[in-house]
This record gives structure tokens, sequence and C-alpha cells, in this order.
């Protein structure tokens, strides 16, 4: 029986080394003279014959040297193998992550605040109980919070990590004024670092969190020209990441999108003069809520609350539980977003309808979001997919429950 076992595994060895030489045969064709052709095939049959007949093992083995022979002999040696190799199936790795990016599911980001109490953008907590002067940038509000955080340690600083917590600190190197803020560099998924100027001394700040669509200056209250003494405290802040989610780009080429679903859209898809209005650019992606789809009746009622087609959606209207459902009463941070705030095309109770193979989105959040209130419809053709699940961070909104 291990006799047995001992020869097919011999015949899988002689049928991989058979495949692989003609495959290098067949690529070098073009490059080879005929001489090298006839000597490498004739061996490849020769060794073929070997494998299908029931030749001793022995007589396979010098088959097999045989052709690695004449192979070594006449075929062109690939320089570096190892790294071709590696580069090889890299490439491979690349090329079927592209097409499941692009046909299957795509990585997005939650930039903003636009779809809370759904799904969360990035949130930060600057300390400023260091800085002698508030910035001007900052609110009356923010300069009341002035309490300095306190990082946690050991196992609690871990549990934060997965629940998408960062925490940023940087030090004054020398005396100096804030001359530069770099931006942060790295890849689609990750930043390598960022650097600070101050006082001509780089500060270089490694796998900084991302900032949303907030700028480091900008969270952290930081001035082109601050004056800082060498051991000043320039950055202190806690970072609450954005969620990170798969777009499902299979399901909408099967059927038509539905009330209610969280979609990701090109702003391509809106009007080039009404994205001037706004200043939005043309090459970016939104996610939003579909509220309305093609030649439906919209508006938005003294209530706060959509009426579609004359029709009254509430928080029994499925995917609007949580739009409908929370009060502005309560303290809870979660728990502060009620209805769809009438702005712009819905104010004094105007109805807009929706033109054939367009859509309206609305942000759960709508005090704070940019959406078809201001800029109207967007093309139906320039939808990318519906939100899938939710990776990142580990927090109660991990996986498919988002509504």
């Amino acid at each position: 029986m291990n006799y047995r076992w001992f020869i097919s595994r011999t015949v899988r060895h002689a049928t991989t080394m058979c495949k692989h030489v003609r495959h290098m045969l067949d690529a070098q064709r073009d490059i080879l003279s005929p001489q090298a052709i006839e000597a490498v095939s004739a061996s490849l049959t020769e060794l073929n014959t070997a494998i299908h007949s029931n030749i001793k093992k022995d007589e396979l083995f010098k088959q097999m040297q045989k052709t690695d022979e004449v192979a070594d002999k006449w075929l062109k040696k690939y320089p570096r193998p190892n790294y071709r190799e590696n580069v090889e199936v890299f490439l491979v790795a690349l090329a079927v992550a592209m097409g499941i990016r692009t046909f299957f599911v795509q990585p997005f980001k939650i930039p903003t605040g636009s779809m809370q109490p759904t799904l969360y953008g990035v949130v930060s907590t600057p300390d400023m109980s260091h800085r002698r002067q508030m910035p001007p940038t900052f609110t009356d509000d923010q300069a009341k919070k002035r309490a300095a955080l306190l990082f946690p340690t050991g196992m609690n600083r871990i549990k934060d990590w997965f629940a998408g917590i960062s925490y940023l600190e940087v030090k004054a190197k020398v005396d100096g004024t804030l001359e530069k803020v770099g931006e942060p560099l790295g890849i689609r998924i990750i930043n390598f670092w960022q650097t600070l100027t101050i006082g001509g001394k780089t500060h270089i700040i490694f796998f900084p969190p991302d900032y949303g669509q907030g700028t480091l200056p900008g969270r952290a209250g930081l001035e082109r020209g601050d004056v800082f003494k060498k051991g000043d405290t320039v950055v202190r802040m806690k970072i609450q990441a954005g969620d990170h989610l798969f777009v499902d780009r299979v399901t909408y080429n099967f059927r038509k999108p539905k009330r209610g679903e969280i979609a990701v859209f090109a702003t391509a898809g809106i009007e080039e003069d009404r994205r001037n209005q706004w200043g939005m650019p043309g090459d970016q992606f939104y996610i939003k809520r579909m509220v309305a789809l093609r030649n439906e009746r919209v508006q938005i009622g003294a209530d706060h609350h959509l009426l579609i087609n004359g029709t009254r959606l509430d928080s029994s209207t499925p995917h609007f539980e949580n739009i409908y459902a929370t009060t502005q009463a309560s303290d809870d941070p979660d728990n502060l977003f009620k209805g769809h705030t009438p702005m712009v095309l819905f104010t004094d109770g105007n109805e807009f309808k929706v033109r054939s193979n367009h859509f309206m989105v609305m942000g759960d959040n709508t005090a704070n979001s940019l959406d078809s209130r201001f800029f109207g419809d967007v093309d139906m053709d320039y939808i990318i997919g519906k939100e899938f699940f939710v990776y990142w961070p580990l927090t109660k909104r991990f996986g498919w429950g988002n509504k």
C-alpha cells in the first residue's frame, strides 16, 4: 500500500514537471531555435509516455532527470527566479483583489457624521487644557471643554484600539513657531507618517490616525505661527475612527434599489451647476439613505417627517426606525437626531418630483448633512452599491445589523 502511494506521488511530481517545462517552452517558443524546440518537445513526449505507462519507479526517475537536463540545456533561465515568482504571486493577488473590489465588494470609510446614529464618521476630542489661549477657530462651546484627557494604559488601551480609538500626543523638541503641518503619507487603507515643522525641526507622527475630512490643525486647533517652548504639548487628542464598511456592488445589478437602503453613489451623478453651488467635487463618493425613487413626489412635513406621494413615513417604515424613533430631549449623543430638517429645496412645504432614472438621498443626521435637500436628485447610473457589512471598528455597529 505504501509502495503504491509512493509511485502515485512520483507520477504526480512527474506530471507537474511536465506541465512546468511545457509552460516555459510555450513562453519562450518565439525566441528559441528550432533545434531547441525539437529537443525539448521530444523529451516532453518521452516523459509523458513514461507517465502513462506502467514503468518502474527508477525508470520514471531517470526520464524525469533526462527531461530536467534537456530543459536546463535548451531553455533560457529566468533571472532571479525567486523574485520573479514572488512578483507573479503578488500581481495575481492584486488582480484578484481589484476584481473583487470592482465587481463584488468595495471598502468605504465614513468621513462625516451625516449618517449618525446609524453609521459614524471620525470624531476627535482635543485636549486644550495645555493651551495658554483658545485658537480663534474654536467656538465658546469648545472652549468650555478644556478638561485634560486621560490616556488609558494596559488592557484598557488595547480595548480602545479594537473600538477604533487612538490617542495622539506631540511635544515640541525645540523652541519655535509652528511653520508647517504636512499631509499624512501612506496608501489608501493606512497612513504611515505625518510631519510637523516647529522651529525648523521636523516632528514625525508615525501611523497618524484618520482625521476624516478634517485636517490635524482643524481637529487639534493648531494655527500656523503658534509659538511653543521646548517640551510644550503641541497636540494632545483622542480620535474615534469612522466606520469602515464593505459596499455590495452586485445586488443592484439584479434588482432595483429600495427605499430606505443605505447607498454609496458618485458625486459625478449630480448636475455640475448644483455641485458648484455647494462646493462639491465631482470625483468623490457619498453615502446616504435612499429616501425617494424615480417619479415620486417628495415633501418634508412640519413634523419633519417625509411625505412620499402624500404618504407620511414614520418609525414603522422599514429602515427609518432610527430616524423617527429618536428624540431631541435625550442627553444620549446617539439619540439627538429626529426626522428630516426642511432646508433649501424643501422649505415652506415645497414639493420636489424625482426625475425618471433618478433618486433622492438624505443623511440620517439631517442637521449636519449635505444631501438632496440641497442638490436635488441623483442619476441612478452613478450608484456604486449598497451598504453591506461594517468591518471596523469593533463596536455595536459591527456586522450586518445596520438598518
